[in-house]
């Protein structure tokens, strides 16, 4: 599989580069990705939330076996993503926050993205709705009117 930096632009001349998107995609997170891809991986990830644990304790929470939690490991230990400290015949792992933080970064992009468009949704359909009751209330009052109007010409026509 082959990866390829890519840079956006607004134009052919290359003005209004995201600087942000061309820095994160062509900055080496990819192994980041793929290790978070991973559900395995991403429980081994979990587990270390709470502190550096040896190998063997990693391996025991998991069903799979140790060789396998060895390569999740060490594919986590690749994109940086943990730790590794050698002490004595034991290895113990640790999260390493700073490429959580780069996902974090790149996602916030998108949290604002999505804030805004949903915050705009949610303008246009109390509107669409202010306008239907608006009109539900004048076509209310009209129907009430025409009710009216019907009674006082039935009354009219009593002798």
């Amino acid at each position: 599989m082959s990866h390829h930096s890519v840079t956006y632009s607004s134009d052919a001349g290359g003005r209004g580069k995201l600087p942000e998107a061309t820095a994160f995609i062509g900055g080496g997170h990819d192994a980041t990705f793929n290790a978070l891809a991973d559900p395995t991986r991403r429980a081994v990830l979990d587990l270390l939330r709470t502190g550096s644990r040896p190998a063997g304790e990693i391996a025991r929470a998991f069903s799979v076996s140790r060789p396998a939690i060895s390569k999740h490991l060490g594919i986590l230990r690749r994109a940086h993503l943990v730790e590794e400290r050698k002490q004595g015949r034991h290895r113990f792992y640790q999260i390493n926050p700073e490429p959580l933080k780069a996902v974090d970064a790149w996602l916030e992009q998108y949290r604002q993205f999505w804030t805004a468009n949903l915050e705009n949704l949610k303008s246009f359909v109390e509107a669409e709705f202010q306008k239907e009751l608006d009109q539900n209330k004048s076509t209310g009052q009209q129907k009430s009117d025409h009710a009216s109007e019907r009674k006082i010409q039935s009354r009219r026509k009593k002798p």
